[in-house]
């Protein structure tokens, strides 16, 4: 049995014009939600995205994990596949693109329970993702985790060369 975590998930686009012109996508993406991450802004956003074991197929844990974090169906549109990466901590992420638009302000994320504060005994309920927002490629770069942002380049390359992402 293996030990590798895997996670999937989709990352919503619409195509704008870009600073130089060309086109470009926006993205929607969400601020991870608990104490951890509360006064954090820097890399401190993710895909909406969750974890999934087999026999679940990553595709429908993507589509489940979406509707989970955003309490929103997954809007209509064709599933772009960006491939998958690997994080430092060692999950395998694999995400796909779906072209739509979606009102971030009509999302009732879904919460986890943790122990808060720590070692007090005291169970505390938190949104899984407190807020989401439409980012430029740029400003995605700056506010995703690190091992997040290759999805957004590949993203852009298919958006502004026509051309399917690569894993490369």
């Amino acid at each position: 049995m293996s030990t590798v975590k895997r996670s999937a998930g989709l990352l919503l686009f619409r195509v704008v014009a870009g600073g130089d012109g060309r086109p470009d996508p926006e993205v929607l993406i969400g601020h991870m939600g608990g104490p951890f991450w509360a006064r954090r802004d820097k890399a401190a956003w993710s895909v909406p995205k969750g974890e999934y074991e087999p026999p679940e197929e990553p595709a429908a844990a993507a589509r489940r994990e979406f509707e989970e974090e955003l309490g929103m169906p997954l809007p209509d549109g064709a599933w772009v596949p960006l491939g998958e990466t690997r994080q430092s901590g060692g999950k395998t992420v694999t995400v796909w693109a779906v072209e739509a638009d979606l009102d971030p302000a009509g999302a009732v994320p879904g919460t986890f329970t943790m122990e808060w504060p720590k070692g007090s005994g005291v169970l505390r309920e938190f949104p899984e993702m407190d807020r989401f927002a439409w980012c430029t490629p740029d400003d995605a770069f700056e506010r995703l985790v690190a091992g997040q942002r290759v999805f957004v380049e590949r993203l852009r390359a298919y958006v502004r060369e026509g051309r399917a992402p690569s894993e490369g």
